[in-house]
């Protein structure tokens, strides 16, 4: 049986795009995620507060929360500054994001995709002098709400970057939920072909219900690690229409019934999507939550 990992990021990814949130009901959605056999969780952001309010409390929100030994934390940053912050805090896994867009990585943050990538060289050198690992998250990977198609050449073109630089690990965004099967298949192909041992993480949105299609195209081009959000909670604020993340218990549901292993126990799941849709106050999209999984749990 093949085990895909699933990473889960509605407590940062997911958060950040609803209206703020006591710090109390942060650490009780994180608690009850570490609590569903989920290996990996994205747990907060260190931005400046003034750009995300939503993530203002995120070194008091990891301070308050149970730390599952069984699951590897990681914070996203954007900049050296904030990277800091994340290591002072404990965390030994970072994120660091840069657009394949140069117009929404300057609505991100306000700076071009090159002078991104400057800052995430220095940045790399610092968490690897820390002992941390450092992973390159790459957005707008298929495709830019302010610019279009996205050439994979140029996707391709900033793997290479990062990966001299010395990233640790690649993943791609979909931030506004452009991805189809096609792009996939161009996308990871062309950085396959260079990198064939590059470890690649693939993050969809949902905006155009081809979430599931896209992680099962990625699948089978050999990519078993994806992001998923519980309920389907998140977007990106810098991203008009970019609606949530794919929901983790659709992709949980899905891969089960395929006969995929993903260790994460999907009643509990549920509940903690109960939870988040509890702590937003409304409805979250996830089919699965609305419907049930109509299989045995």
């Amino acid at each position: 049986m093949s085990f895909v990992s699933i990473r889960e990021v509605g407590p940062r990814d997911g958060l950040q795009n609803e209206d703020p949130v006591p710090a109390d009901a942060k650490v009780r959605l994180l608690d009850a995620l570490s609590a569903t056999g989920v290996q990996r969780i994205e747990a907060v952001s260190f931005v400046h507060p003034k750009a995300i309010p939503q993530m203002a409390d995120a070194a008091e929100v990891w301070q308050r929360a149970e730390k599952n030994p069984a699951v590897r934390y990681s914070a996203l940053v954007p900049n050296t500054k904030g990277a800091e912050r994340a290591l002072a805090a404990g965390f030994t896994e970072i994120e660091v994001v840069v657009s394949a867009s140069d117009t929404h990585n300057r609505r991100n943050v306000n700076r071009s995709t090159d002078e991104s990538l400057d800052d995430i060289a220095v940045l790399i050198d610092l968490l690897h002098g820390a002992g941390a690992k450092a992973e390159v998250i790459i957005s707008t990977s298929f495709g830019c709400p302010f610019e279009g198609d996205v050439d994979p050449a140029r996707v391709a073109a900033i793997v290479d970057r990062v990966v001299a630089d010395g990233a640790d690990r690649v993943a791609f965004g979909d931030t506004t939920g452009m991805g189809t099967p096609r792009r996939v298949e161009e996308v990871v192909g062309w950085v396959r072909d260079r990198h064939p041992d590059l470890p690649l993480l693939l993050h969809f949105h949902n905006t155009r219900g081809t979430a599931l299609a896209n992680i099962l195209t990625a699948l089978r081009m050999g990519i078993t690690e994806f992001d998923a959000s519980v309920g389907g909670l998140g977007g990106c604020p810098y991203a008009p229409g970019a609606t949530g993340n794919v929901a983790t218990e659709e992709v949980v549901h899905m891969l089960h019934d395929m006969g995929y292993e993903t260790g994460i126990d999907l009643k509990a799941l549920l509940e903690a999507a109960r939870l988040a849709q509890e702590i937003v106050g409304r409805e979250l999209p996830s089919g699965v939550l609305k419907a049930g999984p109509r299989l045995p749990l």
